[in-house]
């Protein structure tokens, strides 16, 4: 079973399209990109690990081919950026 939650993304469109998250949606919440931390690619995906402007951690999972977004993990708490390391 899967514990992705599927959200809504407006990202920043530079000189390719959605190059990365500005804002985004969970349940009626909208969330501010505060800092993109870090990011990466897997097979037929991209992540993103993000600060919002709640200070919560979190990572997202853009799947390029079905155009979906997916909230993977978050973390509440502090600015500490060494929470869910992406290595």
């Amino acid at each position: 079973m899967s514990a992705e939650i599927e959200i809504q993304v407006e990202c920043y469109a530079g000189y390719r399209a959605d190059q990365y998250p500005q804002r985004f949606t969970l349940g009626q919440r909208v969330i501010e990109v505060e800092a993109v931390i870090d990011q990466w690619r897997g097979v037929d995906y991209r992540y993103f690990k993000l600060r919002g402007d709640d200070d919560a951690i979190y990572i997202l999972r853009h799947d390029e081919k079905g155009g979906r977004w997916e909230l993977t993990m978050f973390n509440v708490g502090g600015r500490d950026d060494t929470r869910l390391s992406s290595t």
